[in-house]
């Protein structure tokens, strides 16, 4: 699976504003879940899992996941923080890449495999310095798909 087919433009938000991590939890929640109670599990799901450990895996890069119930696919959002965000990283440095995952419980294997992807694709510093200029969500979503394109032919 391909992260362009659970990710789509208009689940890519960039923020102008100063966020704090519960705020952009939320926002991912928004833009992860279904209708409002959808998006309450999931932000109560990201929050819990948060509380249990950060997903701020260091380089500005957050990976928010979590397993839900009633969700019947994988999905992914991107909420790219240029100004950076306080979020408890492993490194303790700022986060600015948030890239959110949820899937139903009975995936979790396809979830650890979709995880994996989000690392591989964040660890270039190159990839993440051209999310964070991005001018809108669907450069941001252009460039994870030439991304996935390349890797496919290689």
């Amino acid at each position: 699976m391909l992260l362009t087919e659970i990710l789509s433009a208009d689940r890519i938000a960039i923020s102008k504003k100063l966020l704090d991590g519960g705020q952009v939890l939320t926002q991912l929640s928004s833009l992860l879940g279904g209708d409002d109670s959808e998006r309450q599990v999931i932000c109560g799901k990201l929050l819990e899992r948060e509380r249990l450990q950060s997903t701020g895996i260091g380089d500005g890069v957050a990976i928010p996941h979590t397993a839900v119930e009633n969700v019947e696919s994988q999905r992914a959002a991107l909420v790219l923080c240029p100004q950076g965000v306080e979020f408890s990283a492993i490194d303790n440095g700022p986060v600015y890449i948030f890239f959110g995952v949820v899937g139903p419980k009975t995936e979790a294997s396809a979830h650890l495999k979709i995880l994996a992807k989000v690392s591989r694709l964040l660890r270039s510093s190159e990839t993440r310095r051209r999310l964070l200029e991005s001018d809108g969500p669907s450069q941001a979503y252009s460039l994870i798909e030439e991304h996935e394109n390349s890797a496919v032919k290689s």
